[in-house]
């Protein structure tokens, strides 16, 4: 599949696949702590990944390695942050504002007067989502704005990864580091789903889902595109979200609130694709 489509409808069916996982993470959060589920999705992911990939991490430097474990530690700490910040905020308009990350990154990388206006655009979009959510959502807020610096890194290592060492089995292990080094925080409040199988069950699913398959194909893609327009892909990120928001959560934007997502997306597709 990976060779026969283009790299935007196979982003498409990452994006599908990542967002029907969150939506089920957040009906689980009434029977969970957000940071429990998201150290769920991590292990789904790895228990899938790493049996696949352990056998090519022989003969690596030892340089990657040690790029592979950082780039765990930045995508486990992006799930676990969104996810906190989902369980505060409605699903679409997080992901609209965490897509900063993503629009400063396509940014920095053409620095070019259409750049620099879709870059205002896509800001304006952010601040207004921000002001519907901030009165009562400050901490929601707080915790999707790292998640937006870390989507960044994701990216700008990732392009890194896919095309200087072998990008699937560099996510495999870097997620395996970045599971040990978050087990402290997330076994502790998953510990109690032992008890509730099904629970965990759907956490597992959930790690398929939102971190194995979306991730893997964004190294299949990140091989084959530029950084900058990888980053003016992820305008299909907010336009799933927001729709899968909509049909499996009941999560209708106010007219604001598709005014700012509007302007996140209209900001991302006026950037230069060349």
């Amino acid at each position: 599949m990976r060779r026969r489509l283009s790299p935007e409808p196979l982003f498409l069916i990452g994006a599908i696949s990542q967002y029907c996982g969150a939506s089920i993470a957040h009906t689980l959060f009434r029977d969970a702590p957000a940071a429990a589920i998201g150290w769920l999705r991590v292990l789904g992911a790895v228990i899938v990944l790493v049996p696949v990939s352990a056998r090519r991490w022989r003969g690596w430097p030892a340089r990657n390695y040690g790029v592979a474990a950082l780039f765990g530690c930045i995508t486990v700490g992006m799930n676990l942050t969104f996810y906190v910040a989902i369980d505060h905020l409605p699903l679409g308009s997080g992901v609209a504002i965490e897509f900063i990350g993503p629009i400063t990154v396509a940014a920095i990388a053409t620095r070019t007067p259409r750049n620099a206006g879709a870059l205002v655009l896509a800001t304006s979009g952010v601040l207004l989502l921000s002001g519907t959510e901030i009165g009562d959502d400050a901490f929601g807020l707080l915790f999707i704005f790292l998640a937006a610096a870390l989507w960044a890194g994701y990216i700008v290592l990732g392009a890194r990864l896919a095309r200087r060492i072998q990008g699937t089995s560099a996510l495999a292990l870097g997620l395996a580091v970045g599971l040990v080094l978050s087990s402290p925080i997330g076994f502790t409040n998953a510990n109690r789903l032992f008890g509730s199988p099904h629970v965990l069950l759907l956490g597992l699913v959930v790690g398929v889902l939102s971190s194995a398959i979306p991730y893997g194909i964004d190294q299949t893609v990140l091989r084959n595109i530029s950084v900058r327009r990888f980053a003016v892909l992820q305008a299909l990120l907010p336009v799933v979200a927001t729709a899968i928001g909509f049909v499996a959560l009941d999560q209708r934007p106010s007219l604001i609130e598709y005014f700012g997502i509007l302007l996140v997306v209209s900001g991302v597709a006026a950037q230069d694709r060349s």
